[in-house]
């Protein structure tokens, strides 16, 4: 057994700046991105893109508990119309409740959190985007936070909330009323809880070998405050879409990982059985049964009330408390096999669909708005154009793709835990749809991606801090590395100002619209 002295500064290397200055910068970061997110808000004027499924199965679940058929159809959006005269008449009027009940393909929660907004301000553009702008500002001071944690560098993680901020898919879903940045908000959030967990752990180890006498396992490390709320995050995940499931199985892989790894740093004679005898039951609880109860709490709503899809009220309450339970559950599972077979069966064609290949490289982004009846004069030209297109800020994507492959070769030749996080992180949240495009041939769409943004711009911060170099480099050897880093940075920020007029719906001529086209293919089929 090696005598390390201060084990503590092994497992748990000491942050960088102080305490205050690590709360302050990411919090400015996050304002700086708020800003950008929260700003005309409400424009377009318009239900935009899936807008038209989310927002109104959001004010269903506050009137209801669940959500009910509107009015109209996708040819005839009456309820649209309505909604957009301030008219909230947009249900379906059933005899029976059970006639009105809507089959639904995602989970509730990222409904329930859009509805917060409809509930606070309204159902309007403002009201229903309110949600997504917010966990897309607090994700920026997460991201920061997590990134200084990581690189134990306040200056780094303030990199990695300011370079979120300026990415171009994350904005236009954190102004949109689309599920899938509240499934990415909460994938971060348990990524950090492991993250802190992490360093949680491995302080306590560190704490019992410098007082305690040496075992062959160590120690139990009782109640893990970190991972329970890691679990609650990653349960929340699922409970936006079912896609969270992957993140939860990689991680939950990754957070027992760690154990082991913590215990055999430390010195143990036998590492591993310490982790299955000592870790493993509460890391089972933790990031199974916390996120299982999760899931099933976000159905409340279904449960509780008579008129959710398949459930039978009626055949339920017929027969006493226990038969309520057990056929509540019964038809609640029938249910989640059915959604389960919507998604596998989902093979519609439509114009922005694309494979996750060409994710990375942004070539088929959506439009997720585009009128075609705007008069010359919006613009002072003969022809106007007005869009909010769904895609990347293209620097950073490409050196994010850059950047992972720096992260392979790290990762391959020291075992960094740090690479190997964001690469499963990344891989968790990629390579599982290349299945359902190859043997389902599922319909894609690139903001499937946005999950994974913040692990993107995780790689770029780790590079970065490759670039810089350690604190023992020659001071002429940073600046040069600092140079470039911030070079870059400035990079990104200008890509991103020249793309942001077609992100949040500037009217512009159609030649300067063009000009903000890097292909045609982020044009061609416009929406009529």
């Amino acid at each position: 057994m090696k005598n390390w002295g201060s084990s503590a500064h092994r497992l748990v290397p000491p942050m960088q700046g102080t305490a205050l200055w690590g709360w302050l910068g990411p919090i400015a970061v996050a304002l700086f991105g708020g800003i950008l997110r929260f700003v005309r808000l409400s424009e377009p004027r318009a239900v935009v893109f899936d807008e038209t499924y989310y927002l109104k199965d959001a004010y269903s679940l506050l009137r209801f508990g669940v959500e009910r058929v509107t009015v109209g159809d996708n040819n005839n959006p009456i309820a649209d119309r309505r909604l957009m005269t301030g008219n909230l008449d947009i249900f379906k009027h059933c005899p029976n409740t059970t006639d009105c009940a809507s089959f639904v393909a995602h989970p509730p929660l990222g409904k329930w959190m859009i509805g917060l907004g409809e509930w606070l301000f309204g159902v309007n553009p403002f009201g229903w985007r309110f949600a997504a702008a917010l966990v897309g500002t607090l994700s920026i001071l997460i991201l920061a936070r997590v990134a200084r944690r990581m690189t134990r560098s306040t200056l780094l993680g303030c990199l990695g909330g300011l370079l979120l901020s300026l990415d171009g898919l994350h904005l236009v879903l954190s102004r949109t009323a689309l599920l899938d940045i509240f499934l990415m908000f909460w994938v971060l959030a348990g990524f950090a809880c492991l993250v802190a967990d992490r360093d949680w752990s491995r302080r306590r180890l560190a704490d019992w070998y410098e007082s305690s006498p040496l075992t062959p396992t160590g120690p139990r490390l009782g109640l893990r405050p970190w991972r329970l709320a890691a679990g609650l995050c990653l349960g929340a995940a699922c409970a936006v879409k079912w896609s969270g499931l992957f993140f939860l199985v990689a991680f939950a892989v990754m957070s027992l990982l760690w154990d082991m790894g913590a215990r055999r740093a430390v010195g143990l004679r036998r590492p591993y059985q310490g982790v299955f005898s000592l870790d493993a039951p509460s890391w089972l609880a933790a990031l199974g049964l916390v996120p299982a109860l999760t899931f099933v709490a976000s159905w409340t709503g279904w449960f509780v009330t008579a008129g959710g899809y398949g459930r039978d009220w009626d055949q339920a309450t017929s027969s006493g408390p226990l038969f309520f339970v057990v056929d509540s559950v019964r038809s609640w599972l029938k249910y989640q096999v059915q959604v389960l077979g919507y998604h596998t069966g989902l093979h519609d064609y439509h114009p922005y669909m694309s494979d996750p290949w060409t994710w990375p490289i942004l070539l088929r982004p959506v439009s997720f708005f585009y009128p075609t009846d705007l008069p010359g004069s919006a613009c002072g030209a003969d022809k106007c154009s007005q869009a909010v297109v769904g895609a990347g800020t293209p620097v950073l994507w490409y050196a994010a793709a850059l950047a992972l492959l720096v992260l392979v070769a790290w990762y391959v030749a020291t075992r960094d835990w740090r690479a190997g996080a964001v690469l499963l992180a990344y891989a968790a949240g990629w390579l599982p749809w290349f299945y359902y495009a190859i043997a389902d041939k599922r319909t894609m769409y690139l903001f499937y991606m946005i999950p994974v943004v913040p692990f993107m711009v995780l790689a770029l911060v780790l590079v970065a801090g490759l670039v810089i170099g350690k604190e023992s480099a020659a001071p002429a050897r940073r600046a040069v590395g600092a140079a470039a880093v911030g070079a870059f940075t400035l990079i990104v920020l200008i890509n991103f100002w020249w793309l942001y007029p077609v992100l949040v719906a500037e009217t512009l001529t159609q030649a300067q619209w063009w000009a903000r086209m890097l292909t045609r293919a982020w044009v061609e089929r416009a929406p009529k």
